[in-house]
C-alpha cells in the first residue's frame, strides 16, 4: 500500500507546500483537495483547493507532475465531496460540472482517479434515489471511462446536521446500498473510497465488506471514530450522530487498525491509503494540523510499514 494524506487538513498551504510536507514526513502520496477555487463548501474540512481544476492547463499539469516526481510524492486522487444529487438542480449542475473538470484534470495529471460522493436527495427513500442515480451518473461514468479515470465513492452518510436529514447526502452508506448501486451502475471504473470509521457509528462490520468488495476498493481512508456510550444511552441512535460520536486520530477511537490493515493485506490491496484528519482536538492552527498528521502516521506505520 502507498501511504499518504488527504490535503484538506492543510488549509492555508499551497499545493507545493503540501507536497513538501508530505516528502519531509516520508508520505508517499496525496489525495489532493480540489474544491472550486471560487469558494467551496462551508462545512468543516471542505472547500479547500490545492489544485484549481477549472484553470489547469497542460503546461501547469506538467509542472505539477515534475514537482511531485522530484520529491517522490504521487497524487493518489483528486478529491471533491459535494452532494451530486442535490435537490436544488442549479447546485447539482454546479457540482457535476466540477466533477467533469476533475475528470479532465485527473487525466491531464496522469492521476486517473477522482474521489467523491454519489450524493442523495435527503427526503427521498433509497428506491427513489436509485432512479435518480440511473439518470445522473451514467453520463459522468461514461465520460470518465473515455478519459481512463476511475471514480471512487466514499461511504460517508453525510447525515450529521439538521439540514442533511432525514436521509443524508450520500447513498453509498452500507454494503446493501453498494450492491444496489453497482447493479444499476455496472461500470468497471466505479468503486469505493473505503473509510471504516463511518461503519463504526452505524454499527456495521467494517472488516467483512473488505472481502466481498475487494475488487471495488480503489482508494482507502484512515480516520478513526469514538463512540461515547453514555451519550448514546441518552440520545439513542436516531439522534444526530455528532451527539454521541466524534472523529478522532487513528488509534484514539474505536477502529481496530490491526484487523483493518490485516484484511487489506489479505485481499492483496496495493493501492493508495491516506490519512484523513477531522479530530477537533487538533484544530486551531496549521501547526496543530501538521502535528495530527505526524502522530497519525507514526501510529499507522505499526501496521502498514
Amino acid at each position: 500500500m502507498k501511504f499518504g494524506l488527504l490535503t484538506a487538513i492543510l488549509e492555508g498551504t499551497t499545493f507545493e507546500e503540501a507536497v513538501d510536507f508530505a516528502a519531509e514526513n516520508q508520505l508517499e502520496c496525496l489525495e489532493v483537495a480540489c474544491w472550486p477555487n471560487t469558494g467551496g463548501a462551508k462545512r468543516r474540512y471542505a472547500g479547500v483547493c490545492h489544485i484549481d481544476a477549472e484553470a489547469l492547463t497542460e503546461e501547469k499539469a506538467k509542472e505539477i507532475i515534475q514537482y511531485c516526481k522530484e520529491r517522490n510524492v504521487e497524487i493518489s486522487s483528486l478529491g471533491y465531496y459535494p452532494n451530486t444529487l442535490d435537490p436544488d438542480l442549479e447546485k447539482r449542475k454546479q457540482y457535476i460540472d466540477h466533477i467533469y473538470a476533475l475528470i479532465d484534470a485527473s487525466s491531464m495529471l496522469n492521476v486517473n482517479m477522482v474521489t467523491t460522493f454519489l450524493g442523495r436527495v435527503p427526503d427521498k427513500n433509497v428506491e427513489e434515489n436509485l432512479e435518480i442515480v440511473k439518470e445522473v451518473w451514467p453520463p459522468i461514468l461514461e465520460y470518465a471511462k473515455e478519459k481512463g479515470v476511475k471514480i471512487a465513492i466514499e461511504n460517508c452518510p453525510m447525515w450529521f446536521t439538521a439540514d442533511e436529514w432525514p436521509g443524508g447526502q450520500n447513498l453509498m452508506t452500507s454494503p446493501e446500498n453498494w450492491r444496489k448501486v453497482f447493479e444499476v451502475l455496472p461500470y468497471d471504473n466505479l468503486g469505493l473510497n473505503y473509510d471504516p470509521s463511518h461503519f463504526v457509528w452505524q454499527q456495521i462490520d467494517y472488516i467483512k465488506p473488505i472481502y466481498e468488495f475487494k475488487d471495488k476498493i480503489f482508494h482507502v481512508h484512515y480516520k478513526d471514530i469514538k463512540i461515547y456510550q453514555d451519550k448514546l444511552n441518552d440520545v439513542g441512535i436516531m439522534a444526530y450522530p455528532l451527539k454521541y460520536m466524534t472523529p478522532k486520530l487513528c488509534g484514539l477511537g474505536d477502529v481496530d487498525w490491526g484487523k483493518y490493515a490485516s484484511a487489506l493485506t489479505d485481499i492483496g490491496y496495493q493501492g493508495y491509503s491516506v490519512i484523513e484528519v477531522e479530530d477537533k482536538a487538533f484544530e486551531g492552527s496549521l501547526d496543530n494540523a501538521k502535528k495530527a498528521v505526524k502522530l497519525s502516521a507514526k501510529y499507522l506505520r505499526n501496521f502498514i510499514g
